[in-house]
């Protein structure tokens, strides 16, 4: 088992965040909808830094002694209707993955829904992403629904599945 923490992502992160997404994207199994393009450490810096005061959105991190190895984006729904709901995406990097950090971000997204008032959380995964597939499952989540051509990748369109977890509320101690 890796030694790592979850904690906040900072501004100071972004130039790691953004190599993790190109190393990820990058990889022949096409984990993310994109392949390459990934918004440059500026970008990614000034996001960061407008997440500070949020109750809509978070990013957290899995840190290893070595860096950044791990992202978990998390954001609420901005419909009036579905504020209870918050997207979330997920990735881990090659070496570091069945090493528990998905879980560990995954229950730093519940805890974070909890206090937000979010009681449903939902993402998108690719069809032959089986790997995340299975822990999304053995974690809770639950397949919604199939969105065929959801998404523009690589000049084609590819099907996602929704997947979805109820947020239990916390007990008052």
């Amino acid at each position: 088992m890796s030694n790592f923490t979850i904690r906040q992502a900072e501004p100071g992160d972004a130039a790691a965040l953004v190599q993790l997404a190109r190393e990820v994207g990058a990889e022949p199994e096409g984990w993310l909808i994109s392949t390459s393009e990934w918004r440059g450490a500026g970008d990614e810096r000034r996001y960061l830094r407008s997440l500070r005061r949020s109750r809509d959105a978070a990013v957290f991190v899995a840190e290893t002694p070595g860096g950044i190895v791990g992202r978990l984006s998390v954001g609420r729904d901005p419909h009036p209707a579905s504020t209870h709901v918050a997207d979330l995406g997920l990735m881990v990097a090659k070496g570091h993955r069945r090493q528990g950090i998905g879980r560990a971000l995954l229950e730093r997204a519940v805890d974070w829904a909890q206090r937000m008032g979010v009681s449903k959380l939902e993402l998108h995964v690719f069809p032959h992403n089986e790997p995340a597939i299975q822990l999304y499952e053995a974690f809770g989540f639950r397949r919604e629904g199939y969105r065929e051509r959801h998404y523009r990748r690589d000049g084609g369109l590819v099907d996602a599945v929704l997947m979805a977890y109820e947020v239990m509320p916390t007990l008052p101690e």
